[in-house]
């Protein structure tokens, strides 16, 4: 059945990929193209890896207020991550996320994971993200 772990929703939703887990934080703007999904950051270790329907892990994001417009963006081109779980809260990525369901009626889940739970997942796992922030790792 796989590992169950529990949420903080920031943004609520349902989606079903394979873990993307970053090695270091990741600032959407300017570190996505939001027009392929493919991270830019040429200094970022997962650099030319898409988020496209992936599940996006990260211990915690380098910010920056314009990452909800890119995640956003994600959406409307049809490369965003599947959902995002993070080990610290980030506002903004949940701003995109609601903007995102506003305008083009699509949901990517964020949702706050205690650190030692987001260390758990192994990368490329099945991640299954359910209403209420309830989160199952097989």
């Amino acid at each position: 059945m796989g590992q169950r772990v529990k949420g903080r929703v920031l943004a609520d939703g349902v989606a079903d990929g394979v873990a993307l887990v970053l090695g270091e934080p990741l600032s959407l703007w300017g570190g996505v193209d939001p027009a392929t999904g493919q991270i830019i950051d040429v200094r970022h270790p997962q650099h030319g890896t898409s988020v496209a329907g992936r599940v996006l892990v990260m211990r915690a994001v380098r910010g920056s207020s314009s990452s909800s417009s890119v995640l956003a963006e994600t959406v409307r081109a049809g490369c965003a991550p599947a959902a995002i779980l993070l080990g610290e809260p980030d506002l903004i990525l949940a701003v995109g996320a609601a903007v995102a369901e506003e305008l083009y009626g699509v949901r990517v889940p964020v949702l706050h994971l205690p650190l030692v739970d987001v260390d758990a997942i192994p990368a490329d796992a099945a991640v299954s993200v359910h209403e209420g922030g309830e989160v199952t790792i097989t």
